[in-house]
């Protein structure tokens, strides 16, 4: 009885292929397509011989079929730009001047880990080369991501970064049009991000002062619940940014400015100054700081500088973990406990929409150019829903004749 004969799997730009030797010629099956492409010889033994001459019967069938353009024949000898070389090419465009839209470094970072995860899921599926990643390929790389858990923005953001190489070497001429991945995501409406209650937020608080050794922490949330800072932005506050003779907090984009000295330039995440009124509740904490030769508000519990994982987890330890029968979640459900840093920037929103804050200073106050992010860290819980609607005057008698 023969042996049974061996395949390698080849995932063409356009088509899948089973590659299997047959009196040690490479001939290509693609058999397995919607499109019945049958069973060819590449007419040599040598393997990495066979997979360009199988690259070039892939685009042949595609141009066959009208999936893609007669053009891309000349296109095809180009260079072959392998995966890691092509992130190589856009983390370099990244990482260009910013007076030219380069990214900041913490950026960069972010990009850096969405990289290695795909390089490490296109290494397993042998897709050794950029004109390899079809759309197919990022479609299956999603539902590789959803089986993870990840969130639907985390996930918008991989796909996103994956489309964006792709767009950038067609631009450069690295790869074909026709190697175009066409793939719309749907952004998701609202936010699961959870988003702390008025009782919870003065809960937390109370919880913070109780123990003179975590009274840093409850300077620290006092200034998330009541400004909307994010927690990047308040590790980095200096007193040069609070402005009691006018009462404001004003938060400066140096990106593009010059300065002297070694001080690192403060920044903001849409790289834009915003001018954020103390309020009153918040004044009189922000007054009894002492001021440090370092000159940033903030401290850790060592006195040091205001590490966010350092906060989160002091936050957990010294709040969360002790309310959480007073204020239990649901099972399978996003409550309390599952609360962070960054939900009293959603509280902060939430409260200013429940108080009649005009949209537009909520906007300039969190530094968004677009309202729909507004609505996105608004929250409605059911008993503020319930006192709104006591307050409502409806014209009629409700009441039975």
């Amino acid at each position: 009885m023969p042996a049974k004969r061996k395949h390698k799997c080849y995932n063409g730009r356009y088509f899948e292929w089973k590659l299997y030797q047959r009196d040690s010629v490479w001939w290509a099956d693609g058999r397995s397509n919607q499109i019945n492409h049958g069973r060819r010889s590449l007419g040599t033994r040598q393997f990495e011989e066979a997979k360009e001459v199988l690259a070039k019967l892939d685009l042949k069938m595609a141009i066959e079929h009208g999936l893609a353009q007669p053009e891309e024949i000349h296109q095809q000898d180009t260079e072959q730009i392998s995966i890691e070389k092509g992130i190589a090419i856009y983390r370099e465009h990244l990482g260009r001047s910013r007076l030219v839209k380069g990214v900041r470094e913490s950026s960069a970072i972010r990009y850096r880990a969405v990289f290695e995860k795909f390089s490490a899921f296109a290494k397993k599926k042998g897709v050794h080369y950029w004109h390899q990643v079809s759309t197919p390929i990022v479609e299956d790389y999603l539902g590789h991501l959803e089986k993870k858990g990840l969130a639907p923005n985390t996930l918008i953001l991989e796909i996103t970064t994956i489309k964006q190489v792709n767009k950038y070497l067609i631009e450069k001429k690295k790869l074909p049009p026709g190697a175009k991945i066409v793939l719309p995501m749907v952004k998701p409406e609202g936010s699961d991000r959870y988003c702390w209650r008025e009782v919870e937020v003065q809960k937390i608080l109370e919880q913070c002062s109780r123990l003179p050794c975590d009274h840093w922490l409850y300077d620290i949330i006092l200034m998330l619940a009541y400004s909307g800072l994010r927690i990047s932005e308040l590790a980095d506050l200096r007193w040069t940014n609070i402005a009691f003779e006018t009462g404001m907090i004003r938060l400066r984009d140096e990106t593009l400015a010059r300065r002297k000295g070694k001080r690192a330039k403060q920044t903001t995440k849409g790289s834009r100054d915003r001018a954020i009124p103390i309020h009153p509740e918040l004044h009189p904490v922000l007054a009894s700081l002492a001021r440090d030769p370092d000159q940033f508000v903030f401290h850790g519990p060592n006195g040091g500088r205001v590490q966010p994982s350092t906060v989160r987890k002091a936050l957990v330890r010294v709040a969360l973990k002790p309310l959480e029968t007073m204020f239990p979640t649901p099972e399978d459900d996003i409550g309390f406990r599952d609360g962070r840093l960054h939900s009293f920037r959603h509280y902060f929103c939430s409260q200013c929409a429940i108080h009649g804050v005009p949209q537009t200073v909520v906007m300039k106050w969190l530094g968004h150019r677009d309202s729909k992010m507004i609505a996105y860290y608004f929250h409605l819980h059911d008993g503020e829903g319930k006192k709104q609607m006591e307050k409502l005057k409806l014209s009629g008698n409700t009441t039975g004749a």
